[in-house]
């Protein structure tokens, strides 16, 4: 097995780990989060999205986010646009990076946005076409890339056909989801095998829940598919409310002991991140879900 020399996080504890807590996540909580995420080494935070909060509540205060974030010169704070609406407002709100969205799912696209996977693309394209205008990369997240909770089992090949006409439309890096932390590391090496005839690996990022203990089983596989971006959740922050009995992301903090074992270099300090995730679930009244943050916390001297 070759694994890549370092890899890059993309954290989405802010923006997909907080998005569907019940209670309002306080302004200052937020920036604080984001701004020791920074601190603690992540270069990639995404920090809110600019949906309606008729349907994310939480995220409406995404451009007070950004305005109250001291933004950290090499650090990009990307955030989730659903269509030219949220747009607009991401640009008002001083945006310099944006993401877009689609299901490899027929079922859970009609489910999440109300729309066929035809429709979203189309949307998708008119963002990222007038982003382009304007200044901004935008980044592709593909939902159910491997299993979804209505429809089971997603063909690796409607994966990558999705995959490719985000790549087509202009998204550097499209990010494949599994929603509700079902694969395992055969299916996704079988879906990465079918994406990558599209995609290179160095646009390919993956994103695991890790509802049935598999997510860094998974992350694995991808390293050997020479995948070097992977996004994760501090704290295991996260859910879905469309893919019933999804818990959250892999928590940043087990990716990034992992890879450090492996003598993958990912920029992060683990202490510092930990600290993070201990603050953010305090604030939350949740308890450590992380299992590197647990361990650390009953041996202190672990690193």
């Amino acid at each position: 097995m070759t694994f890549p020399p370092q890899v890059k996080i993309v954290e989405v504890g802010p923006r997909d780990g907080l998005q569907n807590e019940k209670a309002l996540v306080p302004l200052h909580v937020k920036v604080s989060l984001i701004e020791g995420l920074t601190e603690a080494g992540l270069r990639t935070i995404e920090s809110g999205s600019f949906v309606s909060p008729k349907w994310v509540p939480q995220m409406a205060d995404t451009a007070a986010v950004l305005s109250g974030v001291r933004r950290v010169t090499g650090v990009e704070y990307p955030v989730l646009v659903p269509n030219l609406k949220g747009l607009e407002a991401a640009l008002a709100a001083g945006a310099k990076e944006i993401a877009v969205f689609t299901s490899a799912s027929e079922s859970f696209s009609q489910s999440n946005t109300n729309c066929t996977i035809d429709e979203s693309l189309r949307r998708c394209r008119e963002v990222v076409k007038a982003a382009s205008v304007s200044g901004l990369p935008a980044r592709g997240y593909v939902s159910c890339a491997l299993v979804c909770p209505y429809e089971g089992e997603i063909t690796p090949e409607a994966v990558a056909r999705v995959a490719s006409e985000l790549a087509q439309m202009g998204c550097y890096e499209i990010s494949l989801g599994d929603t509700i932390g079902a694969g395992t590391p055969v299916k996704v090496q079988a879906m990465l095998r079918a994406v990558t005839k599209h995609l290179l690996p160095e646009q390919t990022a993956v994103h695991f829940h890790d509802t049935w203990g598999q997510a860094l089983a998974n992350i694995l596989a991808s390293l050997d598919y020479g995948i070097a971006t992977v996004d994760s959740s501090v704290a295991g922050l996260g859910g879905c409310p469309y893919a019933p009995g999804a818990t959250g992301n892999v928590a940043t903090e087990d990716v990034v002991y992992m890879l450090s074992g492996m003598g993958i270099e990912t920029g992060v300090d683990l202490p510092k991140l930990a600290a993070v995730g201990r603050e953010i679930n305090k604030q939350l009244g949740r308890p450590l879900t992380s299992k590197v943050a647990v361990a650390m916390q009953r041996e202190p001297e672990t690193k």
